[in-house]
């Protein structure tokens, strides 16, 4: 175990210094001029001279080389340097930003988990074929469905049409709400393909089969089972997931007039404002790192053979992770067809 967290502690070392590296090359790598940026509106007014101030000032005048290895020294030190734009530390502007986007990111998060896992849960356990089709045909919608758009739609209907809940702001719970469905309706679609998806191949294997064959009742061969095994390529996305969020906070917190990390991010690319995007790169690839450690942590719940990386040799072909459900080889597995619960659990699976 120690082995295993020490080298998922090394990878995740390397994905932010090459997340880091990445955004000083794009952000240098961009066309304009960071000095005149800065000058706003004079910028036609200022002179060569100080102009040249301004880049000496802010160290933008030094090698790229230079500029790249004093940064990431002070980026071990905690310091992110100070905002272009602003003059405060960059740190401090993003510290600032990270409450409110928490806030509609873990309710958008929660509404995800519960509508999308919901959603799939019922689209393959109900015995009703037209039904599950019906359900099986939203979470495509959902993903299609521009944020922005929908966005403006929420608004119109529950902040104009029906005075419920604020357009814009951030003013207690009722602010929350509606940012948080826009995140939540993308990513919670992407939740229910996957996992309606996972259940309906879980479904087929010849363990469930056996578990048909021990007596079984419904409900324990598909939530103790079934669905066990089906959460884990869910669980796996759990990492993009976060990230979709992350990035879904910059239309969102535009459209519903939000201080966050979203609105920070896009006034901190339009202006270039270097330390503070490279701040907020930083922090979202610690978000997602830290979220898939977290899964990889996980995984041992449902399967300890991630960890231990032993194979048992009593298991059925074709059986999925998971353990609990592990068939001695000297036990006949029964065919689909063999007893007539397994034909109505597919049936309504289908």
């Amino acid at each position: 175990m120690g082995r295993y967290l020490a080298t998922r502690l090394a990878q995740a070392v390397g994905v932010l210094w090459a997340a880091y590296t990445v955004s000083f090359i794009v952000l240098y790598a961009l066309p304009g001029d960071p000095a005149q940026l800065m000058a706003g509106a004079d910028a036609n007014d200022i002179t060569p001279e100080q102009l040249d101030a301004l880049r000496a000032e802010h160290g933008l005048d030094r090698p790229l080389v230079v500029q790249y290895f004093s940064q990431l020294a002070g980026l071990f030190r905690g310091d992110l340097g100070q905002s272009i734009s602003t003059g405060r530390p960059a740190a401090d502007l993003i510290v600032e930003a990270i409450p409110p986007t928490v806030q509609i990111a873990a309710a958008g998060l929660l509404l995800a988990v519960v509508l999308g896992g919901g959603l799939a849960v019922a689209a393959t356990y109900t015995r009703f074929r037209g039904l599950g089709q019906l359900l099986l045909g939203l979470p495509p919608l959902g993903v299609a469905i521009p944020a922005f758009w929908f966005g403006l739609l929420l608004i119109q209907w529950f902040s104009f049409t029906l005075p419920i809940f604020p357009a814009m702001g951030n003013k207690g719970f009722a602010s929350i709400v509606l940012p948080a469905i826009t995140l939540a309706v993308p990513t919670g679609a992407t939740i229910a393909q996957l996992l309606s998806k996972s259940l309906a191949t879980t479904l087929r294997e010849p363990y469930i089969d056996a578990v048909w064959a021990k007596g079984a009742g419904r409900p324990r061969v598909f939530f103790s089972h079934a669905l066990r095994n089906a959460a884990l390529p869910a669980l796996t996305m759990t990492g993009l997931i976060v990230g979709q969020l992350l990035s879904g906070t910059v239309v969102t917190e535009t459209v519903f007039s939000r201080p966050g990390l979203g609105r920070v991010t896009a006034s901190a690319v339009q202006t270039q404002d270097i330390p503070v995007v490279q701040g907020i790169v930083i922090f979202a690839a610690i978000v997602f790192v830290v979220s898939n450690l977290l899964v990889d942590l996980a995984y041992p719940l449902l399967d300890p053979r991630v960890v231990t990386g032993r194979r048992r040799g009593a298991t059925t072909p074709g059986a999925t992770p998971g353990g609990g459900t592990a068939i001695p080889e000297d036990q006949t597995v029964p065919t689909r067809s063999s007893t007539p619960e397994v034909a109505v659990l597919h049936g309504g699976a289908a």
